[in-house]
């Protein structure tokens, strides 16, 4: 028998690949014509792609491609198409009254702006106080009426453009630092234990050392209604949190308060307005956040 008959078995067309498993053996068959020439065809294809559009990495970016095809530029043109279309209620929105727009719930100009606003703030301020604005710890809740710098709509404007604690702010707007009384030496632990006591006293909270409280009053007295006030209602022209509603940014409880007095807080927030949004869109997300249901009327 020659060799090219030697794989055949009686019987078959085709030979075999010589090889069993089990007593299966495998036809060594060629491929159907019309699936290889579809398959060399898919090759040209895959080469006359990756010469026409983006495709080989580099070292600092890919090929461009002889079309100069690109998903960003793409974009990038839907962007610039839809600013020119809203370009005419944009430069209304950045001159509008915002304490009149805000109360004019039935005109085109509002609901264009809380659409908008709402959008600029899933981009742009969710990463930090939720999706729904309800915050985190260490980032105010928005649906609330606790607001440590005002909720008026121009106050949340200012916050929103100017941010909060930020060398940027030129006029101190919203500057304000809380002291370190432990590190820094300016209370003795006995102080701070007392005077943490007497902070949850005032929201009606339960005190772990109730003796301490009087002791802690007068600490407070001394060293922390400049601030926060006599009362401990706070203070928002400085944005001192107001200490008997039990609203937290940090937490309530004994352990992370008393952190709070031996280590300060220094929470800050980025200026939005210039280089990240534009006026009108500063406008719009300030416009959303005092309709998500704690906005305070203007004085």
């Amino acid at each position: 028998m020659s060799d090219d008959k030697k794989n055949i078995k009686p019987g078959h067309d085709y030979e075999t690949t010589g090889h069993s498993w089990d007593g299966i053996e495998e036809y060594n068959k060629p491929l159907p014509k019309w699936w290889l020439y579809t398959f060399y065809a898919c090759i040209v294809w895959a080469i006359g792609y990756t010469i026409a559009y983006p495709a080989w990495p580099g070292i600092s970016s890919a090929t461009a491609g002889l079309l100069g095809y690109s998903t960003r530029g793409q974009v990038a043109e839907e962007i610039a198409r839809a600013d020119e279309a809203n370009a005419s209620i944009n430069a209304e929105l950045a001159n509008a009254d915002l304490v009149a727009l805000a109360s004019d719930s039935g005109s085109d100009l509002h609901r264009y702006a809380n659409n908008a606003g709402g959008a600029i703030f899933k981009s742009w301020c969710s990463q930090c106080h939720g999706s729904g604005a309800a915050g985190a710890k260490g980032y105010p809740n928005l649906q609330d009426d606790a607001w440590l710098w005002g909720g008026s709509i121009e106050d949340i404007y200012t916050t929103i453009h100017t941010g909060i604690r930020q060398p940027t702010d030129e006029d101190w707007l919203r500057q304000s630092q809380m002291p370190a009384f432990g590190r820094d030496g300016l209370l003795e632990r006995p102080e701070i234990a007392s005077v943490v006591n007497y902070v949850m006293s005032l929201s009606g909270m339960d005190v772990p050392e109730p003796d301490l409280v009087a002791d802690g009053q007068v600490v407070f007295e001394n060293n922390c209604s400049a601030c926060h006030a006599e009362d401990g209602t706070g203070d928002r022209m400085q944005g001192a949190p107001n200490l008997t509603d039990q609203i937290w940014l940090y937490g309530g409880d004994y352990d992370t308060i008393y952190e709070t007095v031996m280590n300060a807080r220094y929470g800050q927030m980025p200026p939005m307005g210039g280089a990240d949004l534009s006026e009108a869109e500063v406008r719009a997300v300030a416009l959303y956040v005092h309709g998500l249901g704690g906005g305070e009327a203007s004085e």
